[in-house]
């Protein structure tokens, strides 16, 4: 019977997909090295030796070769001379100074959460996130690297506004005065509101690092008289004087006693004629067939229970939340656009009860 390489690394076998599967955590490596080593900021908009690369990346030299070539080959790097390289166009966003750099969210994703997903099968196995099933001797990724909170700061909400527009144009905004966008990170949702909608006052409330880090973006923006920037635990408190609050991938990353603490907390100063809306991903109530799209959002609650014990949720289980916390689901609005942050994200509409 012929068999298929399951990838090329020395695997042979009669179901190469699946296998394909169990090794694609190797260009997640490859990037996140990539990355760490500096490599992209290293070749900056010239050609380099290998050399020349090793001595500014701390590196080996033979390993950084090998390193490099495994880059050319899925296109962040080209080697246009024996060992002599160049950033590609599609590489150059892994530079740290390149307009809209990924160079946190590969660290983010390849690196810090990923160190949680190892410990997937003891999370099944216990309910519990990693942080909990870790080895106490065993330091993560996370607590290792002195950087990790600006990490998460750079990647959290700082897409640009135009991304959000689809969200803000979901939701008739026009009867609102005060809109509050809670856990709002570096605000581009409240700045996509209020770019629609003129005649609004916003309110980005976050806690206070993630304050600080957006008003440098803020001083930039045309619309930021239009809203104030104020620091807040969700947990302990939610602040007054908006008609309609708004939670955009906030309480998926909760577990229940604690999504429905900050609801209540909604709840005690929310007018009774207000509106909160909630932004996420919404399950269906049957996985009945093999779905990539589906898969971004089912991969996501795994993310949820490794990282933080939260969890994504069925219109069911958002619900049962609200009606928990006192209020009622009224509607759900679908949300258009391509945007990876706003694929197939639904919002939930709810009125006080």
């Amino acid at each position: 019977m012929a068999q298929s390489d399951g990838g090329g690394i020395g695997n042979v076998t009669p179901n190469a997909k699946l296998v394909e599967m169990a090794m694609a955590y190797s260009r997640s490596r490859v990037l996140c090295a990539a990355a760490r080593l500096g490599v992209a900021d290293a070749l900056g908009d010239e050609v380099r030796s290998v050399g020349f690369l090793a001595a500014k990346c701390q590196a080996d030299v033979n390993a950084l070769y090998r390193l490099l070539r495994a880059v050319s080959s899925i296109g962040v790097t080209e080697e246009t001379a024996p060992e002599h390289f160049r950033l590609t166009s599609f590489g150059q966003p892994l530079r740290k100074d390149a307009p809209q750099s990924v160079w946190s969210a590969v660290i983010f994703w390849a690196d810090l959460l990923a160190d949680s997903w190892s410990l997937l099968t003891d999370c099944i196995r216990t309910g519990q996130p990693a942080s909990q099933v870790r080895d106490p001797n065993v330091p993560s990724r996370w607590s290792q690297d002195p950087d990790a909170s600006s990490i998460f700061r750079a990647v959290m909400g700082t897409a640009p506004a135009e991304d959000y527009a689809p969200v803000a144009a979901a939701w008739d905004f026009s009867r609102a005065k005060v809109v509050a966008d809670l856990g709002g990170g570096g605000g581009s949702l409240i700045l996509a509101v209020l770019e629609l909608n003129p005649h609004l006052r916003g309110m980005l409330v976050d806690l206070e690092p993630s304050i600080d880090a957006a008003r440098t973006r803020f001083a930039e923006e045309d619309t930021s008289s239009q809203c104030e920037l104020l620091a807040a635990d969700l947990i302990q408190s939610v602040l007054a004087g908006a008609d309609v609050y708004m939670l955009k991938h906030v309480l998926h990353g909760r577990r229940d006693a604690e999504a429905i603490t900050i609801l209540r907390n909604c709840r005690a100063v929310i007018p009774q004629n207000g509106s909160l809306l909630i932004i996420e991903f919404i399950l269906p109530a049957l996985v009945s067939h093999a779905d990539p799209q589906l898969e971004g959002h089912l991969m996501s609650d795994l993310n949820m229970l490794v990282v933080t014990g939260g969890k994504e949720r069925s219109e069911r289980e958002w619900k049962t939340l609200l009606e928990a916390a006192g209020f009622t689901l009224t509607g759900v609005h679908p949300v258009g656009g391509d945007a990876l942050m706003i694929r197939n994200v639904g919002i939930l509409e709810a009125k006080p009860a």
